[in-house]
C-alpha cells in the first residue's frame, strides 16, 4: 500500500480522485461562499454566464480528474496521446497554480484566518497537482 501511494501511478490516481471530489464539491461550494446572494445582484447576462462557468469548472475538474484516476497506467505507458494529455494537464494546473498567486488579491484572505488557511491549502494543492502531472509527463516521456 505504501509503495503504491508513493509511486508515480499512485500519486497520479490520488490526484485524479482529489480532482473528482473537488469537481463534485462545486455542487455545494456556492452556498458555502455565499455566492447566490452576490450573484443575484448581477444583471441577467453576467449572472447566467457566471453560473455556467461555475458549473463547467466543476465538470472540467471531474473530467480532468477521471483521466488519471481510471487511466493512470495507460497515461504513464507513454504514446503521443498520453504525453499530450499529461502535458495539457501539467500546463492547465500550472496556470491554476500561477493564478493562486498572481490573480487573487491578498486582500481577499489577509487578516481572515479561515480564508488564509484556505489560501495556503490551495497553494499546496495546486503545487502538488501540477507537480504530479509534470512528473507523470516526464515519466511517460522517458
Amino acid at each position: 500500500m505504501t509503495a503504491w501511494l508513493f509511486s508515480v501511478q499512485g500519486q497520479l490516481q490520488l490526484v485524479g480522485a482529489v480532482l473528482v471530489v473537488l469537481g463534485v464539491f462545486h455542487l455545494v461550494l456556492p452556498r458555502l461562499i455565499d455566492w447566490p446572494a452576490q450573484v443575484a445582484r448581477m444583471a441577467p447576462l453576467p449572472r447566467q454566464v457566471a453560473g455556467a462557468h461555475f458549473f463547467f469548472v466543476g465538470v472540467v475538474c471531474v473530467l480532468l480528474g477521471a483521466l488519471p484516476l481510471f487511466l493512470a497506467p495507460e497515461l504513464l505507458a507513454g504514446g503521443r496521446v498520453a504525453r499530450a494529455l499529461l502535458a495539457a494537464e501539467t500546463l492547465f494546473w500550472s496556470l491554476r497554480w500561477l493564478f493562486q498567486f498572481a490573480y487573487f488579491s491578498p486582500a481577499l484572505w489577509r487578516g481572515d484566518p479561515p480564508r488564509t488557511l484556505a489560501h495556503a491549502g490551495f497553494c499546496l494543492l495546486w503545487t502538488w497537482v501540477a507537480g504530479v502531472f509534470g512528473l507523470a509527463w516526464y515519466t511517460a516521456s522517458c
